[in-house]
């Protein structure tokens, strides 16, 4: 059995590690919002590919994966579907946002929305639903790096300290550096789980079976059910493939729109440095591979974990192997918790229609949001009232749609900034001084140039007037 001390002793070491990388590049980032959100937009291809690829696959990676395999088998390859296609979107969503962010200095997705619109409360309701669905997705992570920890030390440490330890070591390189402590932990999190995750899912399968062809054998010889497209329910029923096909839709919808995956838009150095990230961002599902080997490998173990969650670790604390082994699990669990919404898609038609439609209004942005997000929630906790058996998510993405278009088109108040001067960077001359010189933007007899447009006025004039009022009609 594993000594607890050793098991404890790396993961503190790699705690340590983590803290000192996360805090070096802090000396680098500016003062300003953009240097601590954004890294002055300077971030290349490398930080990039692993600062989004680690902070997708928190610690549902390397428990929740290997626990889908463990009970629901062929149902856990929806996650490869949607991590290999979610982020295509980016890849037109991206660069606009990325112009739009050098150009107004925005560095959140409801920035950009909000400026577009003119409205600051759709800048509001936005950050509610984030807020709303970042509750539950923050509370895995540390639940899970809390119960990594308890479970090594056979419970020496409480998930509540293993939780505190952890993300203390986070909160204190994130408030010190920004996104540019976030970007080189993650790229050093991310190696290490690809590293990780590839040796034990080839190791177990070795050790349990003679190999992964003799596990899979077993598995169809015995348990077919676990093979077949497209795997069970939690429950254990055949998942139909409404559902699987649905929720592989919603979540390509929504993955590019997570409030901090769509923000490294703005961090990047350039346009294509965003493209090629997202071109190169499917090989990061290879990562997913071996967790999937564990979990099928646990089917068929002398005992099973009290939770599907649990297989792995389970696994591991009722081997005879080595504690440094086990030690370094338990630190590439921490990795994947620390790198870290059905509610979250409803983002997806605001972003769009901000950065592509020639016409688009708060109204129909506020009531798209708030009238998606309510569908989704009442169909979450009430399915038998979905007239199919989709993904809810599916049914509040359109009456998403539906309101903004309906809303837009015929309950408008106007008052959005034109498509073609957002993306110029051009702003209303007659709107009010915004950077404090006592001088309005126009920079003349405003009177005269009331209704028409200048061109490039200072960044701190245009991120006023992202919330000036709106006109009367």
């Amino acid at each position: 059995m594993p000594s607890s001390a050793v098991v404890f002793g790396v993961s503190a070491l790699y705690l340590a590690v983590c803290l000192g990388l996360g805090l070096w590049p802090g000396r680098k980032a500016s003062a300003s919002a953009a240097g601590y959100v954004a890294g002055d937009r300077t971030l290349g291809l490398v930080l990039m590919y692993f600062i989004t690829g680690a902070t997708i696959f928190s610690a549902f990676a390397f428990l929740g994966a290997p626990g889908w395999a463990y009970s629901r088998g062929a149902a856990a390859f929806y996650i490869l579907g949607y991590g290999a296609l979610g982020f295509a979107p980016l890849y037109f969503l991206g660069p606009r946002a990325a112009r739009l962010g050098r150009a107004w200095g925005f560095v959140t997705q409801a920035e950009m929305v909000s400026a577009r619109v003119r409205s600051p409360a759709v800048a509001g309701v936005m950050a509610a639903i984030s807020v709303v669905a970042f509750v539950p997705y923050l509370a895995l992570q540390m639940k899970g790096a809390g119960y990594v920890l308890s479970a090594v030390t056979r419970e020496a440490i409480p998930d509540w300290a293993g939780a505190a330890l952890v993300y203390g070591v986070v909160l204190i390189y994130v408030l010190r550096s920004g996104v540019l402590g976030v970007g080189w932990t993650n790229t050093f999190q991310g190696l290490f789980m690809m590293v990780l995750a590839w040796g034990l899912g080839l190791y177990l399968p070795h050790a349990l079976y003679g190999g992964v062809g003799p596990m899979f054998d077993r598995l169809a010889a015995e348990r077919p059910e676990l093979l077949l497209a497209p795997g069970l329910t939690s429950g254990g029923e055949p998942w139909s493939w409404g559902e699987y096909s649905s929720a592989i839709v919603v979540s390509v919808v929504g993955f590019s729109v997570w409030p901090h995956l769509f923000m490294k838009a703005f961090t990047a150095r350039d346009e294509r440095t965003i493209r090629r990230t997202v071109v190169l961002y499917p090989t990061f599902q290879v990562f997913l591979v071996p967790l999937f080997l564990i979990g099928f490998c646990g089917v068929f173990f002398e005992s099973a974990p009290e939770r599907a969650d649990q297989v792995l670790p389970h696994m591991l604390m009722n081997m005879e192997l080595p504690a440094l082994l086990v030690g370094l699990f338990c630190a590439g669990a921490l990795a994947a918790s620390m790198s870290s919404g059905d509610a979250v898609v409803q983002f997806a038609p605001a972003v769009v229609a901000t950065l592509y439609a020639r016409k688009v209004d708060a109204h129909g942005v506020l009531a798209g949001l708030l009238a998606g997000s309510a569908v989704t929630v009442v169909l979450v906790l009430w399915p038998d009232l979905r007239p199919w058996p989709v993904h809810a998510g599916l049914y509040g993405l359109a009456v998403n749609l539906a309101a903004l278009g309906i809303v837009t088109r015929w309950f408008g108040r106007g008052g959005s900034l034109d498509l073609r001067a957002f993306y110029d960077g051009i702003v209303p001359a007659d709107e009010a001084d915004g950077d404090g010189d006592g001088q309005r933007i126009c920079e003349g007899d405003c009177g005269q140039q009331a209704g028409r447009a200048v061109p490039r006025p200072s960044v701190q004039d245009r991120r006023a007037v992202r919330y000036a009022p709106l006109p009367r009609v």
